[in-house]
């Protein structure tokens, strides 16, 4: 059944309008007509029943009819991500997604070759993965910080898994990963300079990690590094 990402709350009777885009995917793409059934969520509500009850040259109404799943979160797993090139980052964005991350941090560092962000389109990207996954949010995409500005607020209560190209890191399966709020560090295509390597190697939450002898595109080492965390201490052991 179709899934749709909507903003406004969610509860019986509801009269839900969704995106024009939206709308146009559910009866010009999809060829849903009036009476047809689709699931909506936003993020609080959990997800409820809908059917579509009315359509119009300006879009459709969606009217709420009944709960199918309460709201529940992912594991408390963060990616920190280096601004790499468009469809990498991209790419990154949408399997992050579907790899069950809580939000989505990204970050300037000395090497970063790219320099601007499309929030919309990433966002949407969000929100499109979220709905195939079956997920009962969408996490936040925060704009670009420097690396270092990241390090200086961070919360040591959320361990940070450094995932460290030297090679001179621990195997990830064999590293003593901490249980509870974590998150993943995904470098540039050019890697970490040495002060910013020497930086996170001092910081106390910071667990570096190998992820094999191969050197790995951003997008590569990113669905890397979050399967095995989901695999060693995420929901994947449930």
């Amino acid at each position: 059944m179709i899934r749709l990402f909507v903003h406004q709350p969610l509860s019986a009777g509801a009269q839900i309008e969704p995106e024009p885009e939206q709308a146009r995917y559910l009866t010009g793409v999809m060829r849903r007509q009036v009476g047809d059934e689709v699931l909506l969520f936003n993020g609080r509500d959990g997800e409820w029943r809908a059917i579509l009850s009315a359509v119009g040259k300006r879009g459709c109404t969606l009217t709420v009819a009944k709960a199918t799943r309460p709201q529940a979160g992912p594991p408390d797993l963060e990616l920190v991500c280096a601004l790499v090139k468009r469809a990498a980052l991209e790419t990154i964005v949408e399997k992050a997604v579907e790899l069950g991350v809580r939000r989505i941090r990204l970050v300037t560092t000395q090497y970063t070759n790219a320099d601007h962000t499309r929030p919309a389109r990433l966002a949407a990207i969000a929100a499109e993965a979220a709905e195939q996954t079956g997920r009962l949010e969408v996490p936040d995409i925060e704009p670009p910080v420097k690396l270092e500005a990241l390090l200086a607020g961070w919360e040591a209560v959320r361990s940070l898994v450094f995932c460290d190209e030297t090679g001179e890191a621990r195997a990830v399966l064999e590293a003593d990963l901490p249980k509870g709020p974590g998150a993943v560090l995904i470098g540039p295509e050019g890697g970490f300079a040495p002060a910013e390597r020497e930086r996170l190697l001092g910081l106390s939450f910071v667990t570096p990690v190998s992820l094999g002898p191969r050197i790995l595109r951003a997008d590569t080492a990113a669905i890397a590094a979050l399967s095995l965390w989901q695999a060693k201490v995420g929901d994947w052991t449930t």
